[in-house]
């Protein structure tokens, strides 16, 4: 009896997880059954650590936003600043805020005072 030879449709698909698992080391990246399970573990990772490092850098800005608003006046902080943006509807999103803060301090310095002088003068007319 003659030898049949497999298919490739299943040559195909373990050359993919190959590929996708040619970085890692030892048998995971040689062990067919070890690279399934590698490749389900790497792609819960990245899914999980894409939404952590959106939190992470959203309190990388807030924290440079308070660095920046607190080294100016102790009075004032980063809540009182976001507050006070949301009632004078001038919304800069903290991505913008922070890289306004780092890169041209005299223009968030400017930002801040024109706001803390109109909710002030607000308060202290009574129109708030």
């Amino acid at each position: 009896m003659t030898r049949i030879r497999r298919g490739y449709i299943a040559q195909r698909r373990r050359k993919k997880m190959r590929l996708f698992a040619s970085s890692f080391r030892g048998a995971h990246s040689r062990l067919t059954r070890t690279i399934t399970q590698q490749k389900i573990k790497a792609l819960v990772s990245a899914n999980r650590d894409r939404d952590r490092q959106k939190r992470n850098f959203r309190r990388l800005w807030i924290t440079r936003i308070n660095a920046v608003i607190r080294e100016r006046g102790v009075s004032y902080s980063y809540s009182r600043l976001l507050h006070d943006l949301y009632k004078k509807q001038l919304l800069l999103n903290r991505k913008i805020l922070a890289q306004i803060a780092i890169l041209n301090r005299n223009c968030f310095y400017m930002i801040s005072n024109e706001i803390i002088k109109e909710v002030d003068w607000k308060e202290s007319t009574g129109i708030i």
